[in-house]
């Protein structure tokens, strides 16, 4: 599964340089960061909206929506999928109380 996130992130890595003419998340790329967080947000309230309408098939769709636009995301800000499974790895066997109870103010 892994692999599918790394070479998503070689293709939005590679689509920063490209024409924005070229591809939808180059022509968001060069939108900037508040099209790409909008992007998010839309993405976020769709993915409520289909868990609330209780379609399973739905729901995954929107899940992918969401899970793409916000790798588009942290490519815009110079970081991929690794350092956000290296935080759920950490998280992994803690307690969400404990983990919660331990992040700074």
């Amino acid at each position: 599964m892994n692999d599918v996130l790394d070479q998503l992130a070689e293709v939005l890595e590679a689509r920063k340089n490209a024409d924005p003419d070229s591809s939808y998340v180059a022509k968001l790329y060069a939108k900037g960061l508040d099209a790409i967080l909008k992007k998010v947000g839309e993405e976020a309230t769709e993915t409520v909206m289909a868990a609330k309408d209780g379609e399973s098939d739905k729901l995954v769709y929107e899940i992918a929506d969401l899970w793409f636009h916000t790798l588009v995301l942290l490519a815009h800000q110079g970081l991929g999928p690794r350092p956000v499974l290296a935080e759920l790895e950490r998280r992994f066997g803690l307690s969400g109380l404990t983990e919660k109870a331990s992040r700074p103010d």
